[in-house]
C-alpha cells in the first residue's frame, strides 16, 4: 500500500478547474518531484493534500486512511507535514522556539520539546543559531527553518513547496544534501520545484501537472523527454528536434 494515495481529486475555484481528476501515489521512502508550468495546479494540490482546502471530488488516503475532511492540524498529527513556498517564520521567536511549537504537537513537555528543537536545528544546519531571532536569518536559513519546523512534528511524509526557490547554486546543493539526509532518516518526500536541474538530481520519480491535469508520471529522464511534457513547458510550436 502506498504511503500517499491521491484518488481522482478535483478542486475548482468558480468555473476554473485548478486540479482535475488527479491520481498520484507516493511510496514510503521515495522522493517524488511534482512539476509543471506556472498555474498548473501544483500548490493547489498540495493545499488539498495538507487539508488547507477541501476537494470537490476524490479522496486523499494517507497511511491507509482517508484524510479528506480532517483539519490541517489533524493531518499533521497523523504524520503529514508541509513547508511553504514563502517562509513564514514566527517573527518574535527564536529558531529553537519555532521548532518547539511543532514539537508540542506530541506533548506539552517543555524540556523534551526544547531538546528536540536543538536536535532538529542541528539536522537542518542551524546548529549554534538556536537562540537567534528568525527575522535575522538569511533566506537560505529561513528555508532550512521551514524544513526544521516540519521535522519537529515527526512526520512520515513532508510536502516541500519550492524550498530551493531564490537560493544560489551552493545553497541549492546544501538543500539537496539536506533533503537526501531527511529521506535517509526515514521521511518520505513529495516536492514542488521549478529548479529542473535540482529536481532531476534529487527525485526518484517525477509527476507532471498541466492545467490541473496529470500528464506524466515516471522516471525523471523519461518524463522530461515526453513530448507532452515538452509541449506543456514550451508550447505547441516546438520543433520535433527539441532536445529535452
Amino acid at each position: 500500500m502506498s504511503l500517499l494515495d491521491v484518488r481522482t481529486v478535483t478542486k475548482k475555484f468558480g468555473g476554473l478547474v485548478a486540479v482535475g481528476e488527479v491520481d498520484l501515489r507516493v511510496e514510503a521512502g521515495e522522493i517524488v518531484g511534482l512539476i509543471g508550468p506556472n498555474g498548473a495546479g501544483k500548490t493547489t494540490l498540495f493545499n488539498v493534500i495538507a487539508g488547507a482546502i477541501p476537494p470537490e471530488a476524490g479522496d486523499v488516503v494517507f497511511d491507509g486512511h482517508s484524510i479528506v475532511g480532517l483539519s490541517a492540524a489533524e493531518i499533521c498529527g497523523r504524520g503529514l507535514a508541509r513547508t511553504f513556498q514563502i517562509p513564514q517564520p514566527f517573527t518574535t521567536m527564536t529558531v529553537a522556539e519555532t521548532i518547539m511549537t511543532a514539537a508540542f504537537l506530541h506533548g506539552a513537555d517543555v524540556t523534551a520539546s526544547e531538546r528536540e528543537a536543538h536536535i532538529v536545528a542541528e539536522r537542518v544546519g542551524l546548529g549554534g543559531r538556536e537562540h537567534v531571532l528568525t527575522p535575522t536569518l538569511t533566506n537560505a536559513q529561513k528555508k532550512r527553518l521551514e524544513v526544521g519546523r516540519a521535522l519537529g512534528t515527526r512526520p512520515k511524509l513532508i510536502l516541500l513547496d519550492e524550498v530551493m526557490a531564490g537560493l544560489n547554486h551552493a545553497e541549492v546543493s546544501r538543500m539537496l544534501d539536506l533533503i537526501r539526509r531527511v529521506r535517509d532518516e526515514g521521511v518520505t518526500i513529495l516536492l514542488v520545484e521549478h529548479n529542473m536541474e535540482a529536481v532531476m538530481a534529487i527525485s526518484d520519480r517525477l509527476i507532471v501537472l498541466d492545467a490541473g491535469r496529470k500528464i506524466a508520471d515516471g522516471k525523471p529522464r523519461a518524463v522530461v523527454d515526453d513530448p507532452a511534457v515538452i509541449r506543456a513547458y514550451l508550447g505547441d510550436d516546438v520543433p520535433e528536434a527539441v532536445d529535452a
